[in-house]
């Protein structure tokens, strides 16, 4: 049996570009039963331009949007950078209106809007986006299948500031937890662009590299990455590569040793060794920049949204999915406390480098050795 088409307003017409993406897309292949119903914005010309491509109505105000409406998503700065995103939640969620809202949000205003959806009976949800990535689902089915076979033994992960909240969510969902959590006072040399914290989440030991800078005129832009993130195991290690792939399995190297002591390198009892040293499960072709923005981005919040479906659907879950969202901002909340305030940069336009240039440049490294090879 099918759930009925659930009408949605997306409020934010920044990011909420992706929301608007993912709920008119023909080039989705994920089926949904969600209908764009409107957009709610100040009521600029390109919010207005955005209405009219969509044909859906624009309204300028939470008072505007009628009471039919099943969920609103919020895609609006929150307290937490600075905005009245959490505000215009409560005065939703009162109404009875589902809200899924754009992370981040701290403690003290998720905790007034769990208190707002339990008034009006609705359902309320943190959009941390990353962790229903393509990528991020296919590591995250592999963890929960290596956390069945032995304990995870340590994390290892890089990101920028921005990215540490997204990626304590991750994180916490590879263990299957966040508490107990704790982090180091950071490590950071004069200089260098990376602070380093230690520490642990639901008791896993934890190492975090984080690039502390921003650029104030151009703040989305100027990181060296987004995150990536290693998971060591008895067995092997497994990455997440990049924000946005690949994963891959690094198989521990474990040879047996012979009746002198020396290790055996071939031959009988060295059959783990005939393993690839690097495998890459999941999708084996990240996608282009231009397809993150089209389809995997947009995957994703359909992912989210469909979470949220699940809360408006059965309330039982709403309890979980609220504590969820407490945890993981107050753990960004310990942790941004100990690394202080990113340090302001005037970084230029990076670099483009040829792709192609750099796919021959490591093609033909080999070569000198091949020639060798193949005058003997």
């Amino acid at each position: 049996m099918h759930s009925p088409i659930k009408k949605v307003v997306v409020a934010g017409t920044g990011f909420g570009r992706i929301y608007l993406e993912a709920l008119t897309s023909k080039d989705l292949s994920t089926q949904h039963n969600f209908q764009l119903v409107g957009i709610m914005a100040k009521g600029s010309d390109y919010s207005r331009r955005c209405a009219e491509e969509h044909q859906v109505s624009l309204y300028t105000s939470e008072e505007q949007i009628p009471d039919d409406v099943d969920i609103v998503c919020l895609v609006l700065r929150s307290g937490a950078i600075g905005g009245e995103g959490s505000e215009i939640a409560q005065f939703l969620l009162r109404r009875g209106i589902h809200v899924l809202q754009e992370h981040p949000v701290h403690s003290k205003e998720i905790a007034a809007n769990l208190v707002a959806a339990k008034q009006g009976n609705a359902a309320y949800a943190v959009n941390t986006l990353y962790h229903n990535l393509r990528h991020s689902r296919q590591l995250l089915a592999v963890a929960k299948y290596l956390n069945e076979q032995h304990p995870l033994a340590e994390i290892e992960a890089v990101c920028n500031s921005q990215m540490a909240y997204p990626l304590l969510d991750l994180i916490g969902r590879t263990v299957g937890k966040l508490r107990p959590w704790a982090f180091s006072e950071p490590t950071h040399i004069e200089g260098h662009p990376y602070k380093v914290v230690t520490g642990h989440i639901g008791s896993v030991p934890l190492t975090l590299k984080i690039q502390n800078q921003v650029h104030p005129d151009d703040p989305d832009n100027h990181s060296f990455l987004l995150h990536k993130l290693s998971l060591s195991y008895e067995s092997g290690v497994l990455s997440l590569a990049d924000t946005h792939g690949p994963v891959l399995w690094n198989p521990r190297l474990h040879s047996p040793r012979d009746g002198t002591g020396r290790l055996m390198l071939k031959g009988k009892g060295t059959e783990r060794l005939a393993v690839p040293s690097t495998v890459t499960l999941g999708d084996k072709e990240p996608r282009s920049f231009h397809q993150v923005f089209a389809l995997t981005w947009p995957e994703a919040i359909l992912e989210a949204l469909h979470s949220l479906s699940l809360d408006i659907d059965h309330k039982d879950r709403r309890k979980h999915s609220g504590q969820w969202a407490l945890d993981v901002t107050m753990a960004w909340s310990s942790l941004t406390q100990n690394i202080g305030m990113p340090t302001l940069i005037n970084s230029s336009e990076p670099a483009s480098i040829s792709m192609e240039k750099l796919i021959d440049i490591a093609a033909n490294a080999c070569h000198y050795d091949e020639k060798i090879n193949t005058s003997r």
